[in-house]
């Protein structure tokens, strides 16, 4: 094989398949390659086997980057309505389950095989189990050499992700390549992933492993609301995913596991009108069972609400409304949903996702610095950084 194509895009994923689909239907002769052996394994594991494919409310505040603006333009141009428009043509029945997060209502696999019909429909050549052992200038554009042999092209696109889940396949390629054309990257790291613990804490979540409670998690001046899990590793749940993208080693985080409750205020009522109750059995009442036993061993509190000072009620309210922990660090890449960083969009056009210094060379999806939200904005990203290298391309 040695053959000369319009575009070729190293990367069967989301961006890669919209990018594809968008190119394709304008009449460019488009070949999508990747490394593994099945198309697009981050839909198919997302939203726990349905993907959350998109999130109504997408903003450009719901994304981190050096550069918070970068993203606008590719997300007012292509949005969480035309997305729903296209599943809605390939007649996916769908649901939105809370915060403007729309899942399928069958199967992951509904979304994948969705794009696949669209490439099909705009004659994209996919091949899969395509290793990829050299990328250059060509006097036409750009020579990618692989197993398979080697194809010139006009456009090159990286939609080749970042290191989230090495287990489905993410690998440092799109930055390697960044990197060998002269671009700079923001330092990668696990995005919307548990955090972990050490010590006591540790052995505290491991007790309490498997329960969950709705949590304010605080770090600076960012905060959610959402579910919090105890695990036999530390803390998860969207409140603390969320977290994990902003938070920074050794720094504090704030916890409030009673958000809608001024626990102090409850104690001293609960402690004027029924003096006699032990004072776990208290917490109980706002907490699960064995949380508010652990709070209670943590602090050395216990007894009757009567026998306690208001100076240790107050402390115990503390450890509920603000509780103040260092996590050691994350679960890393094996378990992060998402990679922070990566190309610096400095070098990237907003409009198109070309590079300023590389003519035909287009970064889209996660290899590019813009991470969302848990949530569906991250597909969101990718179906839209996707859609406009395809106009362009």
């Amino acid at each position: 094989m040695n053959t000369n194509d319009d575009v070729i895009i190293i990367g069967a994923g989301a961006a890669g398949l919209m990018c594809a689909i968008e190119a394709g239907k304008r009449g460019r002769r488009v070949w999508l390659i990747d490394h593994s052996a099945k198309t697009a394994e981050k839909i198919r594991i997302s939203g726990g086997g349905r993907c959350n494919f998109t999130n109504i409310y997408t903003k450009p505040q719901n994304f981190l980057s050096d550069n918070p603006d970068f993203c606008r333009s590719a997300l007012s141009n292509y949005t969480p309505k035309d997305f729903i428009a296209l599943v809605e043509r390939h007649g996916i029945r769908w649901h939105e389950k809370k915060l403007g997060q729309l899942f399928c209502d069958d199967s992951a696999q509904q979304i994948i095989a969705m794009l696949l019909d669209e490439c099909r429909a705009a004659q994209v050549d996919i091949q899969m189990e395509t290793v990829i052992t050299g990328v250059e200038h060509s006097a036409d554009g750009y020579r990618v050499k692989t197993n398979r042999g080697e194809k010139t092209c006009q456009s090159l696109v990286i939609a080749t992700g970042g290191l989230s889940i090495p287990k489905i396949g993410a690998t440092p390629f799109g930055y390697k390549i960044a990197e060998q054309f002269g671009l700079n990257l923001i330092a990668p790291r696990a995005g919307l992933v548990p955090l972990t613990f050490q010590n006591a804490l540790l052995e505290r979540c491991k007790e309490l492993s498997g329960l969950s409670v709705e949590a304010d998690v605080i770090y600076q001046k960012i905060k959610f609301s959402e579910g919090l899990l105890f695990t036999h590793r530390g803390l998860s749940g969207p409140s603390i995913l969320q977290i994990s993208s902003y938070w920074r080693e050794s720094q504090e985080i704030v916890i409030n596991l009673a958000p809608e409750l001024n626990v102090f205020n409850f104690l001293k009522d609960k402690k004027r009108t029924h003096p006699k109750q032990e004072i776990p059995n208290a917490i109980a009442e706002i907490l699960p069972k064995r949380l508010a036993q652990s709070i209670c061993d943590a602090e050395s509190i216990g007894g009757r609400l009567a026998d306690c000072p208001d100076k240790k009620l107050a402390t115990l309210a503390a450890a509920i409304n603000h509780w103040r922990i260092v996590p050691s660090g994350t679960e890393g890449y094996r378990t992060a949903e998402v990679t922070l960083g990566g190309v610096d969009t400095k070098g990237l056009s907003s409009k198109t996702m070309a590079t300023k210094n590389q003519p035909g060379l287009y970064f889209i999806g996660e290899v590019v610095d813009v991470t969302g939200h848990l949530g569906g904005f991250n597909f969101q990203w990718a179906w839209a950084s996707g859609f406009a290298a395809g106009q362009y391309v």
